[in-house]
């Protein structure tokens, strides 16, 4: 008697399919907002392996083998992400203060060539048999597991989160460490999700994950002004003569910068007090 497939394969099984559709989009043009959609699939995708790996730990390395073919194409789209950050920063910039910055502008356009030319050729390089087999492995360790499982192996996910965060998270913290908390905010999100999507009862009430989800959201800005910090830093760093707008525009990004992680970092440290009590 074949094995009865898992309630979280149905979740992963449409997440796949939209992840697919976006997939032969882009295999005819790349644009940022599918390109983004994309992204997001992928990582729900990746997490799904994640716990395929914790649930089946006996079986070395399983979560990097089923999304291996599809880690240069998250990072590449993940550069598309940050650029559009980084417009997105500028059009802001142009609009506060009715300068043009159309040298930085030429320059942000010939970085995204680059980077949609290079997500391009990951995606038409790539062929639907890789989406296939991924969904035939994925399928295959998904059966037979019990609801238990999934509620332990979910559980011990957003646990080995917050003890990294433990670990990690100095004061004060470097810009490598906002990126951390980023990404594991994102995570254990994207875990209690799932978690309550499958029926079960959340980790934590509902004060502490409004209180996570709104520290991921502060982030945001934080993020958006360090990719802006980096990218007008690589602009200025090729210029010889650099004028007074600019010289004014990093500036301002970098005490904005002091400002964000000094407030981010005090809510950082408040919430995991909270949750790892």
């Amino acid at each position: 008697m074949q094995a009865k497939t898992s309630p979280v394969y149905q979740i992963f099984e449409q997440q796949h399919q939209d992840a697919k559709t976006l997939f032969l989009a882009l295999g005819k043009q790349i644009k940022s907002k599918k390109a983004i959609e994309l992204l997001m699939k992928l990582e729900f995708l990746e997490l799904y392996t994640d716990l395929m790996s914790k649930i089946h730990f006996e079986t070395e390395n399983l979560g990097n083998d089923l999304f291996s073919p599809f880690k240069n194409l998250k990072k590449s789209l993940r550069k598309t992400h940050h650029l559009k950050l980084v417009e997105r920063n500028l059009k802001a910039q142009e609009e506060k203060t009715t300068l043009k910055y159309d040298s930085y502008r030429e320059y942000l356009d010939v970085q995204k060539k680059k980077i949609q030319k290079e997500a391009f050729d990951l995606v038409v390089g790539s062929t639907l048999k890789t989406w296939d087999d991924f969904q035939t492995k994925s399928l295959q360790s998904s059966r037979g597991i019990k609801p238990l499982m999934i509620n332990t192996a979910i559980n011990q996910l957003v646990q080995e989160e917050l003890e990294f965060l433990h670990r990690n998270l100095k004061t004060p913290m470097e810009s490598q460490s906002f990126r951390d908390l980023f990404e594991s905010l994102r995570k254990i999100i994207m875990l209690e999700n799932l978690l309550i999507q499958l029926g079960f009862n959340p980790i934590f009430i509902s004060q502490i994950h409004e209180e996570i989800s709104q520290l991921k959201e502060n982030l945001k800005p934080w993020y958006s002004n360090h990719l802006s910090f980096q990218a007008l830093s690589g602009f200025l760093a090729e210029k010889e003569d650099i004028s007074k707008k600019y010289m004014d525009w990093i500036k301002e990004l970098k005490e904005e910068k002091k400002s964000l992680s000094s407030e981010i970092e005090k809510q950082a440290f408040e919430l995991l007090k909270k949750v790892l009590v």
